[in-house]
């Protein structure tokens, strides 16, 4: 299967491609239809949301160390740039057929940047765990409680299964852009095809994912409430099961950018000295990137003008080691994306599965990694926050599973018993939830053929999913102290 830019820059809308009335740019506007994607991100609630959700480093007081926000900010910009050096490549190289093409590229991966964090719950990646850890701890570890009917041996029971047990913020993104950012209709940000087919960094439903598989399976890239999105997306970029070469590139700035800056933040948190840091790296990689990276940084460093001593020092070293490891492997990935050009374009996977890891950059990249989580992540402050934020989660949805589990069907006839629900403490509990989540809610119970349950779970979890870090904790206590 190979795959052709005239597809993959999809320019047709989600609800366009699912049969709804087209988008109408404005006059003389200007941008193009992935300029427009970039301004709707931008100017979205979720992404809003993002200045007060975890990065590393939960309820962070210190303006200076990142959250979600800044993070995604970071991919972005380093994602425009990498995709702009890959597009004139491939310009040079005549696989693009105009400097509009190209513009779309970068437009597309500065949005994907934006985009890729959008699902995270609070507490970052320990939030992922403690939604999924919820579902293990009251419908066992694999999921035999979930749903108590024929739905547990359906063709489709592992996915039903596997998207809770094995929750994955990725997935809740394309959830988020394409259905529950409620505005006029049902989809979401009605992004252009082209963008949400890059947005996709995994490719794999929840029962098809491999630990052991490529890098692209190992974990869930989508519900089944948006499989029909994904089958739509596919057919009309072409890409098949394949990963987008964007994605690729987008995957890449993630990568550099967490792996280089946790260390920064690290090193200004006060977790760690910049003398570990330097010993880590001189000792694990073996490639003598580091040594050449961290030789470039105390040249600019101590031959400054103004002095620096102590901890002032260390946050230099750290900063610029950030800007010049990431310039070094940039450079090291454009020439991987360039080498292992024909093979993204026939949807292949790469041998090492990604381009950091088919790149020169590999070692330095993988040993700032380790670094981060032997000594950052795992630091005793991180570690009482993300357990702080573990009860949290667990306890809202405790709280609000139980009006989810009992709210009666949009579909059913008794008006009576939605009236009667409203006066429990149940329907009390579920009109608490969002406005937003219960339309969609409720909408999907109307025209979905996937069993009612499922969508009851998802309910909680789009509520949860959308709180910022300080919301959770402030509803939390309100709920459980007040």
């Amino acid at each position: 299967m190979a795959l052709d830019w005239k597809t993959l820059l999809c320019e047709t809308r989600i609800r366009e491609a699912e049969g709804g009335r087209a988008s109408t740019p404005l006059e003389e506007d200007g941008r193009s239809h992935f300029d427009r994607d970039h301004d709707r991100t931008v100017f979205s609630t979720p992404f809003r949301r993002l200045q007060d959700k975890t990065q590393v480093f939960p309820l962070e007081p210190n303006d200076a160390v990142r959250t979600r926000l800044t993070h995604s900010m970071e991919v972005s910009t380093l994602a425009r740039g990498l995709a702009r050096g890959a597009a004139r490549w491939m310009l040079r190289e005549r696989h693009l057929e105009s400097n509009q093409q190209a513009m779309d590229i970068e437009a597309i991966a500065t949005t994907c940047g934006l985009l890729h964090d959008l699902g995270n719950p609070p507490f970052g990646h320990a939030g992922e765990e403690a939604i999924s850890s919820w579902f293990k701890k009251n419908f066992g570890e694999k999921g035999q409680g979930l749903y108590p009917g024929a739905e547990m041996a359906s063709a489709r029971g592992g996915q039903l299964r596997n998207d809770f047990l094995l929750f994955e913020g990725n997935a809740q993104t394309l959830r988020i852009v394409s259905r529950l950012q409620l505005l006029a209709d049902s989809y979401g940000l009605n992004l252009t095809v082209g963008t949400l087919s890059a947005s996709m960094k995994y490719t794999a439903a929840s029962d098809e994912t491999s630990d052991h598989g490529p890098a692209d399976k190992k974990k869930p890239g989508y519900f089944a409430s948006e499989q029909d999105k994904v089958d739509l997306i596919r057919s009309l970029t072409g890409t098949g099961t394949a990963r987008n070469p964007i994605a690729y590139l987008v995957e890449a700035c993630d990568d550099m950018v967490y792996a280089t800056v946790d260390i920064e933040d690290g090193v200004k948190k006060g977790l760690v000295s910049w003398e570990e840091v330097e010993a880590f790296l001189k000792e694990h990689d073996s490639s003598g990137m580091a040594e050449t990276v961290l030789k470039s940084v105390h040249r600019y460093i101590d031959g400054s003008d103004t002095p620096l001593e102590g901890r002032a020092r260390d946050e230099a070293l750290a900063q610029h080691f950030r800007t010049v490891a990431i310039g070094d492997a940039k450079r090291e990935i454009l020439k991987a994306f360039q080498e292992h050009y024909e093979r993204l374009m026939q949807g292949e996977v790469l041998a090492q599965g990604d381009l950091i890891g088919s790149s020169g950059a590999a070692r330095l990249i993988k040993v700032c990694k380790r670094f981060g989580g032997e000594r950052v992540y795992n630091a005793p402050e991180t570690l009482r926050l993300e357990t702080l934020g573990r009860r949290v989660i667990h306890g809202l949805m405790d709280i609000f599973w139980e009006g989810a589990r009992e709210c009666p069907l949009p579909m059913d006839p008794d008006i009576d018993a939605r009236k009667n629900f409203n006066r429990r403490p149940e329907g009390k509990v579920y009109n608490l939830l969002s406005r937003n989540y219960r339309t969609a809610f409720e909408s999907a119970c109307r025209r979905s053929s996937l069993p009612p349950r499922y969508h009851r779970f998802q309910l909680v979890t789009d509520y949860v999913c959308g709180m910022t870090d300080t919301f959770a904790c402030s509803l939390h206590e309100q709920l459980t102290h007040g």
